[in-house]
């Protein structure tokens, strides 16, 4: 038992360097980023295992040699790591802040995501008491092609059309589905009177950039025809994803109405009133300011444009968000994780900071310090904060949007801040 005490201790310690110090530069970047991303997100259920291994193995007899009692210090600063992750996550704070307006938002009494999803995280996969889900809403055929939506809504009716929050699940452009992603926000949404579409789109390498972007734009002309139906209001969407989900929201928000990207209906609207791209990719280029890793042009050069980007850097250009800053962009809310392991954190930071250079709107930056690549999939406490903020914010800028028809003086969210104490 002495050796397998000190296996553990040793896998404890090494998991807790990984979420502190990911690999991100050779081959194994993907299992490092697995491995940190449970490690930090799940950290409090890593604690408990590792507790109840490190206890069980010593009491079993694994304190009889010197492996047993090297795996018992290894397992303790291995245990420390964890705590420091719990702790940096705990710590996590999104504030809202005004222009010097005053702002139609109240923090303090804003909406709780409940604390049993956070220690039963598969919880959110099951809709929350109060929210009623219609699954496998066509929204697009062509021939044998069927693009799908689930509708999150709340159960109780209401006074009017509500707005329309638009998911995007990310996925490398290659994988994933509505099904397992954006779940907890359409959910918390739903429940403070929103209605969401979880979509999904057609996946390379079948597809081809930027059919991808295609199909979502499809969706929103789908959605000006048929919102009133699931009671949101047609001229009234907003749109969040992360990932290659945040890479398409922040294109649906910075494309709007390019007849290029809407073949055979360039005359629908396809403007959203917001966008919440969490840690996207917004450059494909790469610059030195906002590099992008080796594997993943690899990846776009061979699966979603099968295009080079040395012999066709216009193609890449021209799929990248950054390529169409624009001072008619829609407020902006950019999340990203600080120890991102997969896309790096300083492409979001260029993004913001060049996005507020052009906009007219306001743009917010939050950096999740601490967060991994895709750290709301899983109901974490960080989650749990994100979700409330993005919650605050979106309600905030649809109020403004209510005030503006109204013909009332603007008050705004312009800043978003991640405090750790």
């Amino acid at each position: 038992m002495s050796y397998a005490l000190l296996a553990i201790g040793a896998a404890a310690l090494l998991l807790a360097l990984n979420a502190r110090y990911p690999v991100r530069h050779t081959a194994a970047f993907v299992p490092s980023f697995f491995l940190a991303w449970g490690a930090i997100e799940l950290a409090p259920h890593l604690l408990v295992a590792e507790i109840a291994a490190i206890a069980g193995t010593a009491l079993a007899g694994g304190l009889a040699g010197w492996p047993g009692w090297t795996g018992l210090v290894l397992g303790a600063a291995g245990t420390a790591g964890t705590v420091a992750n719990i702790l940096a996550s705990r710590r996590t704070v999104v504030t809202l802040r005004d222009s010097g307006a005053p702002l139609d938002l109240d923090p303090e009494g804003a909406p709780r995501y409940p604390f049993w999803h956070l220690v039963v995280p598969p919880a959110c996969l099951i809709p929350r008491r109060g929210v009623k889900v219609r699954r496998d809403v066509v929204f697009h055929e062509e021939g044998r092609l069927r693009l799908k939506a689930d509708v999150f809504r709340p159960a109780r009716e209401g006074d009017g059309l509500r707005p329309g929050l638009l998911e995007i699940h990310g996925g490398g452009w290659v994988i994933g589905s509505r099904r397992e992603q954006g779940l907890p926000l359409l959910n918390h949404m739903a429940l403070q009177g929103w209605v969401g579409f979880n979509v999904d789109y057609r996946l390379s390498p079948k597809a081809t950039w930027p059919e991808h972007l295609l199909d979502l734009k499809r969706f929103i002309k789908w959605y000006r025809e048929h919102a009133a139906e699931y009671g949101a209001d047609p001229g009234c969407l907003y749109v969040t994803g992360g990932s290659a989900g945040g890479h398409l929201t922040a294109m649906v928000a910075l494309t709007a109405n390019l007849p290029e990207f809407q073949p055979g209906f360039e005359d629908v609207d396809t403007s959203v009133k917001g966008a919440v791209p969490f840690y996207g990719v917004y450059d494909f280029v790469g610059t030195e300011a906002c590099p992008v890793p080796r594997p993943m042009v690899r990846l776009l050069e061979r699966v979603v444009l099968k295009k080079s980007a040395e012999k066709d850097p216009e193609a890449f250009a021209k799929a990248s968000p950054m390529h169409y800053l624009r001072p008619d962009a829609p407020p902006f809310f950019v999340i990203h994780g600080s120890h991102d392991s997969l896309i790096p954190v300083e492409g979001a930071r260029a993004f913001a900071e060049r996005l507020r250079e052009a906009s007219e709107s306001p743009v917010v930056y939050a950096e999740m310090k601490g967060g991994q690549h895709a750290f709301d999939v899983f109901p974490s406490y960080r989650t749990a904060r994100v979700i409330e903020g993005v919650e605050r914010y979106l309600t905030g800028l649809h109020r403004e949007y209510g005030r503006k028809a109204a013909g009332a003086p603007p008050a705004v969210p312009d800043e978003v801040t991640d405090s750790l104490g």
